[in-house]
């Protein structure tokens, strides 16, 4: 299945011809109208920065359509000897002598917080335990429009700032084009809410313990966060300061986080639907190029045999969608790089394409099959495959949830390849691998059943058990936290095996009787347990231990005939 390719007859118009066939059985899918967040800025701007660049800039800005410019002095002003071209100061004095200003000492400049986006930011200077709003001391106004930042670290350090904020220096080349651009961010907007949130799928947090964080960790921007509720805590996404890089909806294991520009679903449809049509239409060796969309040029031509995807951003199509590509019959998967993507994106897909290059190994696949190629590089875009596509004239995906629609990505590359049986390593904090129960600890109280987020851990229906199924496990450790006994331990790693598919028992025990009505209800190792721990409790003091090994209905009503045979007995509670 995997023999490589030594010589091929390559029929490139043909091939081009069965692109087109593709491209017309099925549009790539868009969100022609999506749900979208809207910004309203007046024009009242803070900037930030040395005396003298501030000074320049709000010179520059002056009649420029701006309501307010509020000057803050976070640092000291550089020697102006030996710069050529420097204003005078005096003179730059006298035509910025109205607007409103302020100057922080150094060890105030530390304290500078800055929070929002366009329209709404919260600019605070930490000072005991009120920070001082400075946009209502200032400018007397709840929020700033928008920050235009000068110095030579920004405030905000960040791959991908919010809207509003704009960071440069004044001796930049591009300084002119970014003053023009944020003079110009006065006004209604709106962009797309690129991301919809299904709490009920995400593995982040249960009963008050953290699982899951992968999003937090590869959002460039910074929208993401863990909110704490009263219980536990759960992921929002700010869609203000958004930018639809779609990396966490990519790593989000469970699809917990569905990017909508389009959905993942959609997208794996239309790359199934355009490499089926390619093979009717006669193509051969094709070769699924990702790449986004703003990169595609216009007068770009492909060889015929390169069927391009192309995507709001890279980081909207991760690991399952290249595998999904490879199972649906492309000979390989490319990635189109482009030089001005975030590091921390440029970091996440290259943690992606390790995972794929890993499963494919695993299931006996030349992990070649997947690479990166650069803008511009038309020799490696239009190489041909090494390896021949493997067959998918009966592949297609029927389950509906992300998770599930992996799985059945990785049994068709299975069924194509050959497994070991064996535990793969996998890189760090990859979603996949199994569990160890510590059979002697275990109680079965079911903690980690309550916790999981995914079937992969179950109870029993007739008898206490605990039955796990590693295709579901996501790795986000609640189970482990959740158990009282710390019985569980995690073990990562992809299983390359058909038992990763089976349910099997970790753990099981007879049930423990009512000593009352007769009923099961738990097991003898989980009352032994609450014994042990609630010996000393009031509530259960002398012969009321009795009462943990009663069911839930036996226990309340010995309770009340206690209460009824001495009522100042619930005085001892």
């Amino acid at each position: 299945m995997n023999q490589r390719i030594d010589t091929i007859a390559v029929d490139d118009v043909g091939n081009r011809k069965a692109r087109e066939a593709a491209y017309r059985r099925a549009s790539w899918p868009l969100n022609l109208a999506p749900a979208s967040v809207g910004y309203l800025s007046q024009g009242h701007a803070l900037l930030l920065g040395n005396e003298r660049d501030v000074r320049r800039a709000a010179l520059a800005l002056q009649e420029r359509g701006l309501r307010s410019l509020t000057l803050l002095f976070t640092e000291p002003v550089p020697a102006a000897a030996g710069e050529e071209g420097v204003d005078d100061d005096e003179i730059l004095l006298a035509n910025t002598a109205g607007l409103t200003h302020h100057r922080l000492a150094r060890e105030q400049a530390a304290r500078l917080r800055i929070e929002g986006y366009l329209g709404r930011f919260l600019v605070t200077l930490e000072h005991g335990e009120t920070p001082l709003d400075l946009a209502r001391a200032l400018a007397n106004r709840d929020y700033f429009d928008q920050v235009l930042d000068l110095g030579e670290t920004p405030a905000l350090a960040l791959e991908l700032p919010p809207p509003g904020y704009v960071a440069t220096r004044w001796a930049a080349p591009e300084t002119p084009t970014r003053l023009d651009a944020f003079a110009a961010l006065v006004g209604e907007f709106d962009k797309p809410r690129y991301f919809q949130i299904h709490h009920a799928l995400c593995a982040h947090s249960a009963s008050g313990n953290t699982g899951c964080a992968r999003c937090l960790e590869v959002c460039p921007a910074d929208a993401i966060q863990s909110l704490k509720g009263r219980v536990g805590s759960r992921i929002e996404i700010d869609p203000y300061r958004c930018h639809g890089v779609g990396s966490c909806s990519s790593a989000c294991p469970t699809g917990a986080i569905e990017f909508r520009m389009p959905e993942s679903h959609r997208q794996q449809e239309t790359l199934l639907a355009w490499l089926a049509a390619y093979r009717e239409a006669g193509g051969g060796q094709p070769v699924v190029r990702f790449v986004a969309s703003d990169h595609l040029l216009p007068d770009e031509s492909p060889a015929g045999h390169v069927l391009d995807v192309p995507l709001e951003e890279l980081g909207a199509a991760g690991h399952d969608q290249w595998l999904t590509a490879l199972a649906g019959g492309a000979a390989e998967v490319r990635l189109q790089h482009h030089p001005d993507m975030p590091v921390r994106l440029v970091a996440f897909l290259d943690d992606q394409l390790a995972q794929a290059r890993a499963l494919l190994e695993a299931l006996g696949h030349a992990p070649e099959r997947l690479s990166v190629v650069a803008v511009g590089d038309t020799l490696a875009r239009d190489a041909l495959p090494a390896c021949p596509p493997l067959p998918a004239d009966d592949f297609e995906l029927d389950a509906s949830g992300k998770r599930d629609r992996l799985n059945q990505v990785l049994d068709h590359l299975a069924a194509l390849g050959e497994q070991d049986g064996a535990r793969h390593a996998m890189p760090r904090e990859a979603a996949y691998g199994g569990l160890a129960v510590d059979t002697q600890r275990c109680t079965l109280c079911m903690a980690c059943v309550a916790s999981c987020p995914t079937p992969a851990l179950a109870a029993g229906t007739e008898s206490p058990e605990l039955s796990f199924r590693e295709a579901d496990c996501v790795q986000c450790g609640l189970c482990a936290d959740a158990c009282p006994e710390e019985a569980i331990a995690l073990l990562p790693g992809f299983l390359a095996d058909p038992a990763r598919h089976q349910r099997h028992v970790c753990h099981a025990e007879a049930a423990f009787d009512c000593i009352r009505c007769g009923k099961p209800f738990a097991t003898a190792s989980t009352i032994a347990s609450i014994k042990a721990k609630l010996a000393d409790h009031p509530y259960f003091a002398g012969d009321a231990i009795s009462r943990l090994e009663m069911c839930e209905d036996c226990r309340v009503r010995d309770v009340w005939q206690d209460l009824a045979r001495d009522p100042e007995s619930q005085l001892k509670v």
